[in-house]
Formats: structure tokens, C-alpha cells, sequence
């Protein structure tokens, strides 16, 4: 059985990930979509202590990226589509097949776990709300149900159309064709996507989708678990990635390998034939120091990132204050195939400037006066992204060890 040592795993889970790369190149049009379609997706999210995380997704990988590029791939091109995978994420249009399960999937359980949250009447707004749709064009959720009792506008109190809303597009009668800030606009599918591509005579079925999950995840992970496998898309479930990955072993598109952890453990995953040559291994990765979102996709499982490269990371915006460790949103830091530091900072748009609260080193990084050098330089970077001018650096910013601080 074939033992991958963790520099070689890291080699190639980061390759996969497009970060072994120098972050260069056109960002805009078919170049952004290859970027997509190669990591599989982007998740969407919007908070935008800097730059949200799709925009800084991209923009470490394409440092040309600007946010209205993808916009206009997804609201223009009509490149992509907009649906769950563990979050709400833009998907290449071409994969959108390929969701038919998940939406059968959302019909079958949103109904019962919807009616259970008392969102009571929600169903008999679904006629309603296509009629809506077909006469007056695309909408958002403040566009329905306007007699309707309105709370606060959080999820535990969406009114009956807006959850009809949402269900219709979870489940495949309409589709988000953009959004207004961060508001959702929805207009009718056959409106919106191609005939071939959701016709439901012509959708894979369960089995198809299993092997199209499975083989996808793999190829964009290296090597995964069948539990990793069955999360890459959140479609289908770890016993059926796991069926999927011993029909592959026996007939032979499938090997167990073991992947050496930063600690030295050994954890068995599966691979394609032929992982001891992939072409990742003979690659030195850039040493150009880059800011990742929280939720990178090489990130995105906090556990295979502690696994791999030592990093334990928690997202603390739900975390109160008080009880943070490091901060609000706080940035990993990627260098070569070792994660650095992470870095506390915010846009204060209002001061046209880009501030630095707190870095921590991971690890046993030495921030010398290279290391600065190259922080320095993605942070002008960044700050574009951010649409500031300035970079302040606050008092007692280099706080020293993060392990220290855990």
C-alpha cells in the first residue's frame, strides 16, 4: 500500500486546490469559470470584513479578480447557477444535472422539516407565487407574500411566501438568477436554464449521481475518505460514497493509500491508481505568501486541515467576544505548503483604510523580515480587493505564537 509522507500530501491536496500556483493570469470570462469548475464550486457568503468570501476565494487564486467578474459570469454569461452544496455556492451551469437528486432529495424532507419549524401554509403559496413570477418577471423574497405578518426578517420567522419561495428554488420550479446586494432574485427555471440540462426525462439517476459525486470529489481532493468524498458536494450520504468506493477497489479505479498527517498519524484514504506519480509531486509551490478566506475550499473541512497541515481553526463570529480566542473573522495564511500565521484585520471604509488588529504565527513560522516583506505586499494587494487606500498597522499587532494562544 502506497504511504504518502505529509509534504507529498499536502503537495498534492494544495495542486488540487489551485494554490501551488503563482496566483497570476486574465480573472474575468471563461478564465474565471475554469477557476470554478476546477475547485468545483464557490460558496457564497456576506460577510465582508474585507472582501466576501467568494470574491476572496477567487482573488487568491486570480489576483486580477474584481467582484463584478463574477457577477457578470453568473448574471450576464449565464455561466453558472446558484444552489447548495454544504452552504449556498455558484456551480458551473453544466453540473446543474447533476443536482436533480439533491432536489428530490429537498422535496421529500424540506416539507416535513419546514411544517415543523411552524412555517404553517407555506404550500398552498406555491401556485400563487409562480403565477407571480410567470406575470410580473423575476422577484425576491420582499416581492411575495406583501400582505403577509412580517417579524424581523430572520429565518426562525420567514413568512409563508418566503418560504415557499425558497422551497420552489431549493427544489427546482425556479431559479436565482442573480442578487440585488445580497438579495436573492428568483425567476421560473424553464425560463432560466436549457432544456437539455433540466428535463427531467433526461436526469442521471441516483447511481449516476453517486459516481458523478464520488468521481468529481476526488478529482478536485487527491484522495479523500469516503466521509469526505460524500461531504465535497453534500448530495449524497457516507454510506453511499462508501458503497460507491468499494465497487471502484474491486474493479480496480480504486486503491487504499495511507496519507501521513503533520504529526506523523497515518490515515487511510482512497486514491486513483498511480497517486505516487501524479504530477503535483515534482511541482515546488510558490512561495508567494497569499490571505485565504475562513472558508477556502481547501479549508472549508476544519479537520483534514488540522490533519494535513497542523491548523486548528474556528470560525468565531457566532462565538461571543468575550469568549473568542483570536477574533471576529480571522484570516488564514498560506505560504509555500505550510499555513504561517493568521491575521485579525478589517476594511474601516470610512477611513479609507485597511487595519491590522493581531497576527499570530503557526507553528514553528519565525516572522523575519522576508516573511514581513511578503505579508506586506499581499496586504497592499488585499487592499484593493477592499477598495482602500491605506494599511495600519495597530500597536501590539504581532502577538506571537497561536498554538501559545489556544
Amino acid at each position: 500500500m502506497l504511504t504518502l509522507g505529509n509534504a507529498e500530501a499536502r503537495r498534492i491536496f494544495l495542486h488540487r486546490h489551485l494554490l501551488s500556483d503563482t496566483p497570476k493570469g486574465p480573472a474575468t470570462g471563461e478564465a474565471l469559470l475554469s477557476v470554478i469548475h476546477d475547485l468545483g464550486f464557490v460558496q457564497l457568503d456576506s460577510i465582508n470584513t474585507v472582501a466576501r468570501a467568494h470574491d476572496l476565494i477567487l482573488f487568491s487564486r486570480k489576483p486580477r479578480y474584481r467582484p463584478n467578474a463574477l457577477k457578470a459570469l453568473y448574471e450576464k454569461d449565464a455561466s453558472l447557477f446558484e444552489h447548495w452544496t454544504h452552504d449556498a455556492a455558484v456551480i458551473p451551469r453544466a453540473f446543474y444535472p447533476y443536482w436533480h437528486l439533491r432536489r428530490q432529495r429537498d422535496a421529500a424532507q424540506l416539507k416535513s422539516r419546514w411544517r415543523a419549524d411552524r412555517r404553517a401554509g407555506f404550500e398552498a403559496q406555491f401556485q400563487i407565487i409562480l403565477d407571480q413570477i410567470r406575470t410580473e418577471g423575476p422577484v425576491c423574497s420582499s416581492d411575495v407574500g406583501k400582505e403577509e405578518k412580517r417579524g424581523s426578517g430572520g429565518w426562525w420567522d420567514w413568512h409563508p411566501s418566503k418560504t415557499a419561495l425558497e422551497y420552489l428554488w431549493r427544489t427546482g420550479a425556479v431559479s436565482v438568477v442573480g442578487r440585488d446586494g445580497f438579495k436573492k432574485r428568483y425567476d421560473l427555471t424553464e425560463r432560466v436554464i436549457e432544456s437539455h440540462l433540466c428535463d427531467a426525462a433526461t436526469m442521471p439517476d441516483a447511481a449516476e449521481t453517486i459516481d458523478w459525486c464520488c468521481t468529481q470529489a476526488l478529482s478536485r481532493l487527491g484522495f479523500a475518505t469516503h466521509g469526505e468524498l460524500s461531504a465535497f458536494w453534500a448530495h449524497i450520504t457516507p454510506k453511499e460514497a462508501q458503497v460507491w468506493c468499494k465497487q471502484e477497489v474491486a474493479a480496480g479505479r480504486l486503491e487504499l493509500v495511507e496519507i501521513t498527517g503533520h504529526d506523523g498519524s497515518i490515515k487511510p484514504a482512497y486514491a486513483r491508481p498511480g497517486l505516487s506519480n501524479d504530477p503535483a509531486l515534482t511541482i515546488q509551490p510558490t512561495n508567494r505568501l497569499r490571505i485565504l478566506s475562513p472558508f477556502d475550499p481547501a479549508l472549508r473541512d476544519r479537520k483534514r486541515a488540522e490533519r494535513l497541515f497542523g491548523f486548528d481553526y474556528r470560525i468565531e463570529v457566532f462565538v461571543p467576544e468575550t469568549q473568542r480566542r483570536f477574533g471576529y473573522y480571522v484570516f488564514p495564511i498560506l505560504q509555500g505548503t505550510s499555513l504561517v500565521g493568521r491575521v485579525d484585520m478589517k476594511a474601516h471604509r470610512d477611513q479609507n483604510a485597511l487595519r491590522v488588529r493581531a497576527l499570530w504565527t503557526e507553528g514553528k513560522t519565525r516572522w523575519g523580515k522576508a516573511r514581513q516583506a511578503a505579508f506586506e505586499a499581499e496586504l497592499d494587494r488585499v487592499r484593493r480587493l477592499a477598495g482602500v487606500e491605506n494599511i495600519v498597522f495597530e500597536d501590539g499587532w504581532l502577538r506571537g505564537s497561536a498554538q501559545e494562544h489556544l
